[in-house]
């Protein structure tokens, strides 16, 4: 019996400020895991945990929601991805908000950040130890298709691992962890639609393994979120999502509505913290 504990983070752009807020909730009442598998914003905002910094995921992305360069159409339109790459990678954790790397890489929390190969179609999921060593994995997972360029790392092209494993249950199933809680973006009953394959054959007709994977994804989210809820019901796991739909774009300028959706994730944490600490065996004295 593996006796890990596993924390899955679905991803869903700006919607992942959700899950910021949850982790956030986790760090201050000493919620721990021992593994981490990060898809898409769920990598990008849920590598906080692991480097022990509350509140800087809610904190950046309130402050440059409006900065141009940030995410959004002037980036796309000047360097062809949604999400700059200079301004994300380079400015922000280096100097704007800097990432606590030396934190990252010394906490034994294993991150696993979830990535869509271009060439197979399959998803990967990286083990990130030195998170500055490996900065363009997070980028990868979180490069959603039709607004950013595949992202190469050791002679592979990468993009967001949600087209591939948008909520890596089944993988966590397969590792035979203990415990496994799961964090979802988006409310009870969501299921996504039958995509176009028109799309996919225009932006990547060189890789047919991926095109069949991008439009094929809506069922293999659908079919996990059924096992989820499966599993949810027999009390083998926890799962947090929204208990509320919040409507927002996926690159959301309104800091209005990035507060909300954090809160919320602060907020239905807090409703289920104790259900939390007894799943997780945490002992009664530091409720």
């Amino acid at each position: 019996m593996n006796h890990k504990t596993a924390l899955i983070l679905e991803g869903g752009a700006m919607r992942g400020l959700y899950s910021a807020g949850v982790l956030d909730v986790f760090m201050r009442n000493n919620i721990s895991v021992d593994v981490i598998y990060g898809v898409s914003a769920g990598a990008l905002f849920g590598l906080n945990y692991k480097s022990r910094q509350i509140g800087r995921a809610i904190r950046y992305n309130l402050k440059y929601a409006h900065e141009k360069n940030y995410m959004g159409l002037y980036s796309l339109i000047t360097t062809g991805d949604v999400m700059n790459r200079d301004f994300c990678f380079n400015k922000l954790v280096y100097e704007l908000d800097r990432l606590d790397f030396e934190t990252y890489k010394n906490n034994p929390v294993e991150f696993y950040a979830v990535v869509t190969n271009l060439q197979t179609g399959k998803p990967e999921y990286i083990k990130i130890d030195d998170a500055e060593k490996d900065l363009e994995y997070f980028r990868a997972s979180g490069s959603m298709p039709f607004v950013s360029k595949p992202v190469e790392v050791n002679g592979n092209l990468y993009l967001d691992g949600a087209i591939s494993d948008a909520v890596p249950f089944k993988k966590a199933l397969k590792e035979d962890y203990e415990k496994i809680i799961v964090v979802l973006t988006k409310p009870m009953g969501f299921n996504r639609k039958k995509k176009s394959l028109m799309p996919y054959k225009l932006f990547y007709g060189k890789f047919p393994n991926f095109v069949e994977t991008g439009s094929n994804s809506y069922k293999k989210y659908n079919e996990t979120m059924n096992l989820i809820e499966k599993y949810e019901k027999e009390n083998k796991i926890v799962v947090l999502r929204p208990s509320k739909l919040i409507k927002m774009q996926r690159v959301e300028k309104d800091t209005n509505k990035l507060q909300a959706v954090y809160d919320l994730g602060v907020s239905d944490s807090m409703k289920k913290l104790y259900e939390i600490k007894e799943f997780l065996n945490i002992r009664a004295e530091s409720f």
